[in-house]
């Protein structure tokens, strides 16, 4: 198993100087979890964007990444906003692997809870599930085509 970091809300850290959110260029906040949950998943970082900032040539090297890497189960961290278009980019790409899309709400650096359950749920789930692309987040997982987020409710739904 691998986890491919992309940034997202889950990474986010305060910038006191500035007063602002911003998306670092590190792993540090699925390290943390790892070092308390599990220690042999290696974890790939790519992108580094809010979902909103990324584009076509982001999910390219996504999917680029996701190819090449000898594992069979992927996990992507990543943004809430366009969760459903990278991993339906995924899917498009038809690869045999088990692919599952989480992030969070909250960044983790602000609160850990949400971002720590909702890893640890997408592991537990690409542990049992088959080839496909799926979104496991805020206790809601299936198929990405089966779950999507409420953006008026702020919340993730079964469709």
């Amino acid at each position: 198993m691998r986890i491919i970091n992309t940034g997202g809300t889950f990474n986010k850290r305060y910038d006191p100087i500035k007063g602002e959110l911003f998306v670092p260029n590190d792993d540090r906040a699925i390290e943390a979890i790892l070092k308390s949950l599990v220690s042999d998943i290696a974890v790939s970082g790519v992108v580094y964007k809010d979902s909103l900032e990324m584009d076509d040539q982001d999910r390219k090297i996504l999917g680029e990444t996701i190819a090449r890497c000898d594992e069979k189960t992927v996990i992507v961290v990543h943004g809430t906003d366009t969760i459903d278009l990278s991993a339906a980019y995924i899917d498009a790409l038809k690869l045999d692997k088990t692919v599952v899309f989480t992030g969070a709400m909250v960044p983790f650096h602000i609160d850990p809870l949400e971002a720590t359950a909702n890893l640890s749920m997408a592991i537990g789930y690409a542990c049992n599930a088959g080839v496909g692309v799926y979104i496991v987040i805020q206790g809601v997982m299936n198929s990405f085509k089966q779950v999507k987020k409420n953006k008026s409710a702020g919340k993730f739904e079964y469709v």
